[in-house]
Formats: structure tokens, C-alpha cells, sequence
């Protein structure tokens, strides 16, 4: 199956879904202005996508490369993942029913509703939202739009890969927050090797963390303030074969951590950016990834539904 998922297969759907999306902009930041003299770093601003997350771009892979039934579009999520698919059914006028958990931020369930989809909110995590939209699915007969485990999911998020190289093409490491995997499998499939591609995530959910050590995906905890965009219950199978390949290591940060990582990317950068989103640079900015001198480094900002400052 991942054999479907490679530089090609990325380049092929970036020319569908690139009407559609944002070609988001990077920001290259001397370290200092962020209390890391001596490197440069280079921010991927997903933050600024259409439906504010990396998400938009495997939703609208999903709907522009599946034949979508009458009954539409369902798909569970922590929220951005709904947000995504929500606003690609609106964009492209197909009906979309949303299940998300209870733990889903207020801004994300505001912004689900406001592009029209049916949305359904309840039990305690994610994966209470998959089941639920799983059920649906069987009665309704509407396509099902996984978060991170379809291959469709995994090359539009690899479409972040893509444009980070084009647009920074020297960058030795990049950064990626991990939830489900769908972000960095389709990133560390784009870059095979030709930069480092580290994971990221909190302690209170270490799902690809606990995968690597087990050598599958298994159940993981599911705690964190980030818990509504990375905490579901395991990582992908499909993007699991592909992070033992590409992915370099897996680095754990602290709830602590993301939070003064937000609140440096505001002071230093004006960047209003959700838990899940600081993620990336939580490791660097905590200590928890230390670079090498002089090494090039990318960081994923993968999203900011969040409430304003």
C-alpha cells in the first residue's frame, strides 16, 4: 500500500488539489529573535491554510480524487480535521456530517458550523468520534474521510513537504508534530531521506512514540493540551511503515513546553498558534531537541484554530 505513497503520487495530486489551497509562506528567523543564538530557523506556516490547518489539504484530496456519493461527505475528528472537511464540502457543495469528541476547542466547533456541516459532538476522545461516524458511514452510504489512515489523506499532507523543499531547499532537518501520522507520512515520504524528518509529541500522547518501541501502532494514552489535534488513539498503519524508513527519531515534549512555545511565537513572531500547532517548535525551544551547530532547520506550524489573544 505505501508503495502508493511517493514523491510522484504527491506531485500528482498537488496539481489537482493546488486551486483549492493555500501555498503557504515561510518566515526565516535568525534563532536569537527566539532564544536560540546560532541557527537559523525557517517556520511553515500552515496556521495561514484555508480552514487554518495542514488538514485542508487531504480533505480536498479526498473529495477531488473519490467519487463522493449523494448522501456526501462524514468524517470524525479532533477538530481541524473536521474544520478541513467541513470547508472543502462547503467549497465544492457536498453535504458533510462532522462527529468530534467533547475535548474539541470551542474555535474549532464554532468554525465547523460556520461552513454548514452537520456536526455532532460527543464522547470523550477521538476515537469515540470514529466510531460514531463509522456507524453513520454504514447507514448513510456517505464516503468516509479518515483523518491520517488513506492514502488520499497521506499525499495531500505530503503536498507540506513539497512546497517547504521548493520554497527552502537547503533545510537538514524539519520538525513535525505527530497525532495520527497523516502530516509527517505524507512529509517524510516526500523527503525519503533528503532531510531529516524528526516527530514530535507530547508525553501525555506518545502514539507513534510507543508504536516505534512496540514495532506496531498500539493504543497510547491520550492526555495533553493538545490533545484535540494530537492524542488520538494510535497512529496510522498506513503511515507506519513509512515512518520506520524516513523518520528519524521521536522527541516527547511537556504540556509546559508547547504552552511557552505558543507564547514565544506570539512575543517574537505575532503568530497565534493552537497546542497542537506549537508542538514542533515546543522541542527545540524546551531543549528536547538539540541541534548540531549550524544545522538548517524547518518547523511545521501545522495549525492555529485557537481563540484569539
Amino acid at each position: 500500500m505505501t508503495a502508493a505513497i511517493d514523491r510522484a503520487a504527491i506531485e500528482r495530486v498537488y496539481g489537482v488539489i493546488a486551486p483549492y489551497i493555500r501555498r503557504t509562506p515561510v518566515v526565516d528567523v535568525d534563532g536569537a529573535d527566539v532564544g536560540l543564538a546560532g541557527f537559523r530557523l525557517t517556520f511553515k506556516l500552515e496556521l495561514l491554510q484555508r480552514a487554518g490547518s495542514f488538514k485542508t489539504r487531504g480533505a480536498f484530496t479526498n473529495l477531488l480524487t473519490r467519487e463522493v456519493p449523494a448522501a456526501g461527505v462524514v468524517a470524525a475528528s479532533g477538530g481541524n480535521h473536521g474544520t478541513a472537511v467541513a470547508f472543502a464540502a462547503m467549497t465544492l457543495k457536498t453535504a458533510a456530517k462532522i462527529f468530534v469528541p467533547t475535548i474539541s476547542s470551542p474555535a474549532k466547533i464554532a468554525r465547523i458550523q460556520s461552513y454548514g456541516a452537520d456536526l455532532v459532538v460527543g464522547g470523550d476522545r477521538y476515537a469515540d468520534a470514529l466510531v460514531a461516524s463509522e456507524a453513520w458511514a454504514a447507514r448513510s452510504g456517505a464516503l468516509q474521510v479518515h483523518a491520517f489512515d488513506q492514502i488520499e489523506t497521506l499525499l495531500g499532507q505530503g503536498s507540506v513537504g513539497l512546497e517547504l523543499e521548493s520554497q527552502t531547499p537547503d533545510l537538514d532537518t524539519v520538525l513535525v508534530a505527530v497525532g495520527g501520522g497523516g502530516l509527517i507520512g505524507g512529509i517524510a515520504a516526500w523527503y525519503r531521506g533528503a532531510a531529516r524528518v524528526v516527530a514530535v509529541e507530547p508525553e501525555g500522547a506518545p502514539t507513534l512514540h510507543d508504536a516505534m518501541r512496540a514495532g506496531r501502532p498500539v493504543d497510547a494514552p491520550a492526555g495533553s493540551i493538545a490533545a484535540d489535534s494530537l492524542a488520538p488513539r494510535r497512529v496510522g498503519e498506513l503511515m507506519f511503515p513509512i515512518a520506520r524508513e524516513w523518520v528519524d527519531r521521536v522527541v516527547l515534549v511537556t504540556d509546559d513546553a508547547i504552552r511557552a512555545a505558543q507564547q514565544t511565537m506570539w512575543d517574537a513572531l505575532r503568530l497565534v498558534v493552537e497546542p497542537g500547532g506549537a508542538a514542533a517548535f515546543a522541542a527545540l525551544h524546551s531543549g528536547a531537541y538539540v541541534p548540531r551547530a549550524g544545522e538548517r532547520i524547518g518547523i511545521v506550524v501545522s495549525g492555529g484554530n485557537t481563540e484569539r489573544r
